[in-house]
């Protein structure tokens, strides 16, 4: 990946009183690549994606998306900026509809209804649009979050195992739409999942966490050859259980 650095972490730590959540992490994501952020429950990966959207503050260490440090800058690159993951659920008050318009207007999305009529077609929501968001199914659900994560049009998108609760041919159409959308916007995209199927089709690099730290780098279809594993499935349980073992190999 040859493209400009869309998000740029340096050194940032997370601490809660003597627990370390997030120790020393620093990477970045350029315009065009899909980033896997792995690891076993725990590991730090929520709290990551959780100070890159400012809901929490980091202990130490700077986060940059498009040359602007959020520190300083928050509003103006979160505005270019989205987010979906199975917790962050949308208002079930709202239908489907009038979640699109809410979060529309806090991005600033011009031509809104148009946009949003877009988002509905295009994540086959339209028989939902007046539904509440609170008795969709598990599915349906989560091709709202998807909708609401690009209808700003965001050039770094965030998502936090986007492919839960689809069935298989579902969740194969939504991760070619993200794919597509990364390439047509060269937008940055950091992609966390257990899927690690998912993750070696979709990803271009992944960056396994331990302990809060990142303990491997590298490209998803040769990281596992690497460490003497025949899979990114083998990579991934020898880093929840051995993960010392993997950093001796590494040196």
């Amino acid at each position: 990946m040859d493209g400009e650095p869309i998000l740029q972490i340096a050194d940032l730590i997370k601490e809660y009183q003597r627990l370390r959540a997030v120790d020393h992490v620093s990477f970045t994501v350029k315009a065009g690549e899909i980033a896997g952020l792995l690891g076993p429950n725990g590991a730090g990966k929520t709290t990551i994606i959780s100070m890159i959207l400012g809901v929490l503050e980091p202990t130490s260490g700077t986060i940059i998306i498009s040359g602007k440090d959020i520190a300083q800058s928050r509003a103006a690159v979160m505005s270019k900026t989205n987010f979906a993951a199975v917790y962050a659920q949308a208002p079930g008050n709202l239908t489907v509809w009038q979640n699109l318009y809410i979060f529309g207007l806090l991005y600033g999305v011009a031509d809104l209804k148009n946009k949003i009529q877009s988002s509905l077609e295009e994540f086959s929501l339209v028989p939902f649009s007046n539904v509440r968001a609170g008795v969709l199914s598990s599915g349906e659900q989560t091709r709202l979050h998807r909708a609401k994560a690009l209808l700003n049009k965001p050039k770094l998108l965030l998502l936090d195992e986007p492919t839960a609760s689809l069935d298989p041919s579902t969740a194969h159409n939504i991760r070619e739409k993200i794919q597509l959308y990364g390439r047509s916007t060269s937008a940055a995209i950091l992609w966390t999942s257990h899927n690690m199927y998912e993750v070696e089709a979709v990803c271009d690099r992944v960056l396994f966490l331990s302990h809060g730290k990142i303990l491997l780098e590298g490209d998803p279809r040769r990281l596992p050859a690497e460490h003497g594993k025949r899979n990114l499935e083998e990579l991934f349980i020898a880093i929840a259980r051995e993960p010392l073992s993997l950093e001796l190999d590494g040196d």
